[in-house]
């Protein structure tokens, strides 16, 4: 970092590039282009891909709400398919009936760090011929089938708030791509569509990372797999003491790697627990408590509840536990037990005549 200030490569620079180079083959793919969010990663991707007004992508709505931010930046319009039980991410089986003729990609959802369908998913895409863009901000090393979550479609989104298991010491973003046409239209938009300086071949953006970040980004990802192998032992901890609490637990499926951004439990009495942990200094999160197409800021997309059941589900029942790299054995086993606690003492009042 000393000599990302003694050069004053302030944005970009020469650890942006660094980082770029070695995160695009962290994560198996040919170029990786640094940004300012994770947002801007979706907005440029779609761009990249062709998205324009009038455009229909395909998506989820459980999810944060910068994936379909990101749609209407492009004057494109979000449809929505349901997600799967389970893994909570886009359900290729109910993909195929979304597609339309204004339909130009597929954006499906890495959520809590565990890979989507990506093999169901690339099916359907590649039979319409449509470009998949994995939103992978929370997927930092995750795994389907053996390769990296941004892989396997045509490009891959990631964000490096600090809350991420890839955190930078503020805001930003990537694509990784093995397109080199891609990454160069993304390197013209995110700086101002500058091919040369001065020379603006595209209207472009204000979304380059930082000369710090890029440089903070490149120490710590040295880490970051020992990191995520502490993560997932976490989760396996969490999972062997939860086995009998009556919660449904997160899954892994057997192609996968599942990086645990969030250790999500769905829970039908969400609020009492989340106030009985809370009372016993035990702090909690909801990743999200409103499915995307029943949020005022989206009601015009004109969906109504019921539309997607398995998002709404989800939604009103999550709660995720804390989880990180550094936590112990025994907080854990703390959280587990009051979780326990808990459920056992639901369990016998519902019990009680």
């Amino acid at each position: 970092m000393l000599s990302t200030l003694e050069s004053t490569q302030f944005v970009l620079g020469s650890e942006v590039a660094a980082f770029e180079e070695e995160f695009a083959s962290y994560c198996g793919a040919s170029h990786s282009v640094g940004l300012n969010s994770g947002t801007s990663a979706l907005h440029l991707a779609l761009l990249a891909a062709g998205v324009e007004r009038g455009d229909e992508v395909i998506t989820v709505p459980f999810t944060f709400v910068a994936t379909v931010a990101a749609i209407d930046y492009c004057g494109a319009r979000p449809v929505f398919v349901d997600v799967e039980e389970g893994t909570w991410t886009m359900d290729p089986a109910q993909l195929e009936r979304a597609i339309t003729k204004r339909t130009k990609a597929i954006l499906p959802v890495h959520l809590y760090g565990h890979p989507a369908d990506l093999g169901g998913i690339l099916q359907v895409a590649n039979k319409h011929h449509l470009p998949v863009i994995e939103d992978a901000a929370q997927a930092h090393g995750a795994e389907y089938e053996g390769r990296r979550a941004g892989s396997h479609g045509a490009m891959g989104c990631f964000s490096f708030y600090p809350g991420k298991n890839l955190g930078a010491y503020g805001e930003g973003g990537a694509v990784v791509t093995s397109n080199p046409e891609f990454a160069r239209k993304i390197r013209m938009l995110r700086d101002w569509g500058q091919e040369q300086k001065y020379n603006h071949v595209l209207r472009g953006f204000n979304y380059r990372m930082e000369g710090l970040q890029g440089a903070i980004l490149r120490v710590k990802l040295r880490h970051l797999e020992a990191w995520t192998e502490s993560r997932r032992h976490l989760a396996r901890q969490y999972t062997q003491l939860l086995a009998g609490s009556g919660l449904a637990l997160p899954v892994e499926r057997p192609d996968c790697r599942h990086v645990y951004h969030v250790y999500g439990v769905l829970s039908d009495q969400r609020q009492e627990l989340q106030a009985w942990l809370s009372a016993r200094q035990i702090q909690t999160g909801i990743h999200y408590p409103y499915p995307i197409h029943l949020l005022p800021a989206w009601s015009e997309l004109g969906y109504r509840k019921g539309a997607f059941p398995v998002a709404e589900m989800a939604a009103e029942r999550e709660l995720s536990l804390p989880l990180f790299s550094e936590l112990t054995t025994e907080q854990v086993e703390r959280v587990a037990s009051a979780v326990c606690e808990f459920t056992a003492s639901a369990s016998l009042e519902c019990a009680l005549p």
